[in-house]
């Protein structure tokens, strides 16, 4: 890699503003959730949809924005994507019914899900092995003020205004984001990487891998336990504990304090040892967390702040999985990065949705459901990628 590619002034603050867009798009609204229900005379389930519509939207955009960001360039998929979102978000802010908030968030999340798909493929089209993990980790913790000051941001809106100026605020971000992009960020995809193998055929070749599938089920399900909590807070810290929506966001925040602190942690341990044992032992302690939070809220039905607890420790986990899990895998792919990135980012907004969508169904307005979700999350991840990293024998006829 050239020396002028590895010193792009400002690469990783862009790539964090860039991935940024996710979280923004997805935890600002939180604090609003139950103004929105009441303003547009319509459930609180139909107001929750939104985010599950959301994670799927994005998920398509990855899978999307993938192929076309290998094929064609990372910087023109990152400007049609930021210009979707930009779309979606007015169509959201101006909505008069559901329905049109449906459709706005869908095209919200595709065209952010096309834009942020980039960021692991330009990290890879720079570095790799531990140096990619040690990257990724400084973008996600530069990245954690995002979902830090997202709720904060929601909820200061609304001292002034209602919710749709949320959406203008996201849309308005987007504005900025893609002139600071179109003229500061470079292509860093290099011509002799450019494939002329159809998105089908890449899909696949990532798909017949096992080595990196077990790393992709590992990020989607510690994602999908994390976007269990996102869908199912706002009931359980508000409607079942009380807490007011200026409150909310403290309660949230935290559990981005730790996970911007376990990614400090992931790039000094990245040191000594490699990305799956770190990785493993992220999953574990989830599994372990989990099965603690089952126990103590069924059974004990312990205080607030205690659950709080637990679950800032849970989504602290991330920070050993998801940089490490995301490297891990597209270190198969060097060529197809971005192809890579969008299977596994897609498969975790993907099962987030599902995910979320199961934590309001089976939702009664107590924590039950919601960390019975996070617990099983985990498990099925470890599973996945125990019998994926299995030797595989070969039987000679």
């Amino acid at each position: 890699m050239s020396s002028s590619l590895r010193h792009i002034r400002g690469f990783a603050w862009m790539l964090a503003a860039l991935v940024a867009l996710g979280p923004l798009a997805i935890d600002a609204y939180l604090p609003a959730i139950p103004l929105m229900a009441e303003d547009l005379n319509t459930s609180l389930h139909n107001i929750e949809l939104t985010l599950s519509l959301f994670l799927i939207g994005f998920a398509a955009g990855q899978l999307i924005g993938g192929p076309t960001s290998d094929r064609y360039g990372r910087r023109l998929t990152i400007l049609i994507g930021l210009s979707l979102f930009m779309a979606g978000s007015l169509i959201t802010a101006l909505g008069s019914h559901i329905e049109l908030l449906w459709v706005g968030r869908l095209l919200q999340a595709f065209g952010g899900g096309m834009g942020v798909v980039n960021t692991m493929a330009m990290v890879r089209d720079r570095y790799s092995g531990r140096e990619s993990a040690q990257v990724l980790s400084k973008i996600v913790t530069i990245l954690m003020i995002a979902p830090l000051a997202a709720p904060f941001i929601g909820s200061f809106l609304l001292l002034f205004a209602d919710w749709r100026s949320i959406f203008f605020f996201l849309f308005l971000y987007a504005a900025i984001l893609l002139v600071v992009l179109r003229l500061a960020l470079p292509e860093t995809r290099l011509a002799e990487h450019v494939s002329v193998i159809s998105p089908l055929r890449r899909y696949l070749a990532v798909l017949k891998n096992r080595q990196a599938l077990a790393f992709l089920f590992s990020v989607a399900m510690s994602n999908a336990g994390m976007f269990a909590f996102i869908t199912g807070s706002p009931g359980v810290y508000m409607g079942y504990y009380g807490v007011s929506e200026f409150i909310y966001p403290f309660l949230f925040g935290a559990n981005i304090l730790a996970l911007s602190l376990s990614n400090q942690i992931n790039i000094r341990l990245l040191h000594r040892f490699s990305t799956t044992q770190i990785l493993r032992v992220g999953q574990s302690i989830q599994l372990i967390l989990g099965i603690s939070m089952i126990i103590t809220t069924l059974l004990l039905q312990l205080p607030l702040g205690f659950l709080v607890a637990q679950i800032m420790l849970f989504i602290g986990m991330q920070g050993f999985i998801v940089a490490n899990g995301m490297s891990g895998a597209t270190d198969y792919f060097p060529h197809s990065a971005a192809t890579a990135t969008a299977l596994i980012s897609a498969s975790g907004f993907t099962l987030g949705a599902l995910s979320g969508a199961l934590v309001g169904l089976l939702g009664d307005g107590t924590p039950y459901a919601m960390v019975a979700v996070m617990a099983a999350c985990p498990l099925i991840g470890i599973v996945l990628r125990e019998w994926l990293q299995r030797p595989v024998t070969v039987v000679q006829k």
